[in-house]
């Protein structure tokens, strides 16, 4: 069954949605996001998306959408074996492989690409993807989003100073931390894996 654009507008937000917040959102989000005024029409188009096998509806439940598991993708790659990283040893196939939508895929988690070298020095380069799950607070030495002064976005390790303030510690011997009240700073994320493709 094919969708109509507004429906697949739908699904798609549902989507994201639920990554992002581990549930489904109300239909008031769902008609804020589409620009509508009707609960009906919403009502329509989850009901479409039902027929067509993509969610199942549970009416007598708040945010009572999911997704099927008919629309749930896995992404592996085979697990051949273990290799140090200092003398070279033999990699020993066996039959086991990694599931990466397991691996990275939470409730509340997002990817960044990251810009700039203030990580490097922890193997975090310009061009790489972290992904975050979304945070409020994080503990000392964390690497966090932070957002400063509710305008710039940076990814630094944290340190919470005695005196209440918060440093914002780079890893790049050749940058200085960044000391600000706490109150300037709103932790958004903790950084909790990384990628990046080589070809």
């Amino acid at each position: 069954m094919s969708l109509t654009d507004r429906q697949q507008q739908t699904y798609d937000f549902l989507r994201g949605y639920i990554a992002r917040h581990g549930n489904a959102p109300k239909l008031r989000e769902i008609a804020d996001h589409l620009g509508i005024q009707s609960r009906g029409t919403v009502h329509r188009y989850l009901g479409a998306l039902a027929d067509a096998g993509l969610i199942e509806i549970e009416p007598d439940r708040a945010r009572g959408i999911r997704l099927t598991d008919s629309d749930v993708k896995r992404f592996t790659l085979p697990l051949v074996g273990r290799i140090a990283a200092g003398q070279p040893i033999e990699a020993i196939p066996d039959q086991d492989e990694i599931d990466l939508s397991e691996f990275f895929i939470r409730p509340n988690r997002f990817v960044l690409k990251v810009a700039g070298d203030s990580m490097i020095d922890d193997g975090i380069l310009d061009g790489d993807m972290v992904v975050v799950e979304q945070a409020s607070t994080a503990r000392d030495g964390e690497i966090v989003v932070a957002l400063i002064d509710n305008e710039e976005a940076t990814l630094k390790h944290l340190r919470r100073n005695s005196d209440g303030s918060v440093t914002l510690v780079p890893a790049n011997r050749n940058l200085s931390p960044m000391r600000y009240a706490a109150s300037r700073v709103q932790i958004q994320g903790i950084v909790v894996g990384q990628f990046r493709a080589y070809r």
